[in-house]
């Protein structure tokens, strides 16, 4: 990509969105084009297809998604399956129509078999049964990279898929219904050390283990290969280790400044027992992950007391 390129971020407002935005920025790319869902409704083709037509768009960071964690899958799965569908259908086909140079499809490790060997390698996904709370997204993710690899085959484009593992970072979700574990753990401790709780209460056992990659790594990694890497091959994005969830919530207790106890709901469901990804691949074209999981959580906790005190107050 040159730096005067117009590259498209779709979901600047999100968690990977944001960060690749600024890290684009940050790196001295110039014109950047995004939109929010006020402005471009990603679910309307007509939209899209306009948005494309106008802008003659060079580059793609699909990045924009409904996502969440157990809850919010359990509770919306309709909408999980159904927006993703269309919004990376809408994308897809119209960087396909309004020739696009490059586009780069932001997967998910969540999607690999529940059972996958670990760690998991590329060639895993479509091995095995999925995780069941997380199949609708499941499945809308997996087509998404089909449709990728099928516009290659099809009409020669150049869109390449990436699987990022458990991300977290500035802009991230701190609402408890529909965030993921380690957001949520933030905010739990946060409010549990404000109001002098005796104890906080983690669901499950605390026993799966997962990986966590801070959001500006996923940032430079996605840049990398978009400017390194070209193939149906999907790519693992990590940081080739992982902690169980126990160990996690005791880091985020230390970094808060809690006190109290630690409580593990078993009555709640676990979801997959490990997702750890083999980034063997990723390292071999040339990248790896700088941020260590203590920098991150100590960036993402002094994030969220100057820029979440909404939430705080909810």
């Amino acid at each position: 990509m040159d730096k005067q390129s117009k590259i498209y971020v779709a979901g600047h407002r999100g968690l990977v969105g944001s960060a690749i935005l600024r890290t684009l920025e940050s790196k001295g790319y110039t014109n950047l084009v995004y939109r929010k869902s006020s402005e471009l409704d990603l679910l309307d083709k007509q939209a899209v297809d306009q948005f494309f037509s106008e802008e003659n768009i060079d580059y793609v960071f699909l990045a924009a998604a409904k996502v969440g964690g157990i809850v919010a899958n359990n509770e919306y799965p309709a909408n999980f399956i159904r927006d993703n569908i269309l919004i990376q259908t809408n994308v897809i086909d119209a960087a396909h129509q309004y020739d696009v140079k490059k586009l780069l499809f932001l997967g998910s490790t969540c999607i690999y078999p529940k059972f996958a060997p670990q760690p998991m390698k590329e060639e895993h996904l479509l091995t095995g049964e999925l995780e069941s709370t997380n199949e609708p997204y499941a499945i809308a993710k997996i087509a998404g990279i089909k449709m990728c690899e099928s516009y290659n085959r099809q009409y020669g484009t150049n869109f390449i898929s990436v699987m990022p593992t458990n991300l977290y970072g500035p802009n991230d979700n701190f609402d408890l219904k529909t965030s993921h574990v380690l957001p949520a753990l933030v905010r739990k401790f946060h409010e549990a050390k404000i109001n002098n709780d005796s104890s906080v209460t983690v669901w499950g056992t605390g026993s799966p283990k997962r990986e966590f990659l801070y959001s500006d790594d996923l940032a430079d990694a996605s840049i990398y290969l978009m400017d390194n890497y070209e193939g149906n091959e999907i790519v693992n994005i990590g940081v080739g280790k992982d902690i169980p969830i126990s160990e996690l919530a005791e880091k985020i207790k230390e970094v808060v400044g809690y006190t109290g106890d630690i409580q593990f709901d078993t009555s709640k469901p676990d979801g997959t027992p490990r997702k750890l990804v083999d980034v063997t691949k990723l390292n071999q074209l040339g990248w790896e992950a700088q941020t260590s999981l203590d920098e991150g959580l100590k960036n993402i906790y002094q994030w969220y007391l100057e820029n979440a005190k909404e939430v705080v107050a909810n």
